[in-house]
């Protein structure tokens, strides 16, 4: 994409486009979308702020993130590939593709709840201590899924930051 031109002119020359925005991002992009609508040119904006009048938004929906894998930090580019996935070929926008989408999202979605018990500092570095012997080889990514599956709750810089402190940088 040509950054120098604003995202409506580039709409205007391609007769579509496929946006995918933070809510944060598309708040700051607020009039750049609004003009962005007003050109007539398809658009599909994925994740977003709000609905506008001259754009087909598909929300961000944390329940899609089981069914398109990966973590919410970049689960609107999954949600765009999926979208894709659901298009007519060489089209953006269809009555049918946004019924295929709807269909699948209501198929797929799973809402995740967590009721992980919190660890002291000195419970996480006994774990990591204990889960590391036994696996030398697991990376630190690893052993904060293995934590997390057994019910425990610990935020992912905090592990990074006892498990450096514990077993050194990577």
């Amino acid at each position: 994409m040509d950054a120098s031109r604003p995202l409506s002119q580039i709409a205007t020359a391609a007769r579509r486009a496929l946006v995918v925005l933070s809510e944060t991002y598309a708040q700051a992009m607020h009039r750049d979308l609004a003009a962005l609508a007003a050109t007539g040119a398809d658009v599909v904006l994925i994740g977003g702020a709000c609905n506008m009048d001259g754009i087909v938004r598909i929300p961000a929906n944390a329940a899609l993130r089981q069914a398109l894998g990966g973590t919410l930090t970049s689960l609107n580019v999954r949600m765009a590939a999926s979208w894709l996935e659901h298009c007519s070929p060489g089209r953006l926008i269809t009555p049918a593709a946004k019924e295929r989408w709807s269909a699948w999202a209501s198929q797929a979605a799973r809402p995740e709840r967590y009721a992980r018990r919190p660890m002291s500092d000195e419970t996480v570095v006994a774990f990591i201590k204990e889960v590391k012997g036994l696996y030398p080889d697991y990376s630190r990514t690893r052993l904060l899924r293995l934590l997390r599956d057994k019910g425990m709750a610990c935020e992912q810089k905090r592990f990074a930051d006892l498990y450096t402190s514990t077993i050194g940088p990577r």
